[in-house]
């Protein structure tokens, strides 16, 4: 079964997108360091663990899952040709 490359990139750009904002949120709520956290500020750029940063990463997060996952799904579909 070949995977929708469109569809899979667009899923994996929301679901990582929101994991980046929703982990940012929690650890704003919970007054955790963010001290790991915080190192994704050196590949997004803008991104700090603060209200705002957490948009910048919830977008950062969309794109970055949004290449991984076309990638991801172009790889699958081409091993999946050549298997056949």
């Amino acid at each position: 079964m070949k995977l929708n490359i469109k569809s899979f990139s667009l899923t994996c750009g929301i679901i990582w997108g929101l994991a980046v904002l929703l982990s940012t949120w929690w650890m704003l709520l919970t007054n955790a360091s963010g001290k790991t956290f915080g190192k994704l500020s050196k590949f997004y750029l803008g991104f700090s663990v603060s209200w705002g940063g957490s948009f910048v990463g919830l977008i950062w997060g969309f794109v970055d899952g949004l290449i991984i996952g076309a990638v991801f799904a172009w790889l699958y579909n081409k091993l999946l040709a050549e298997k056949a």
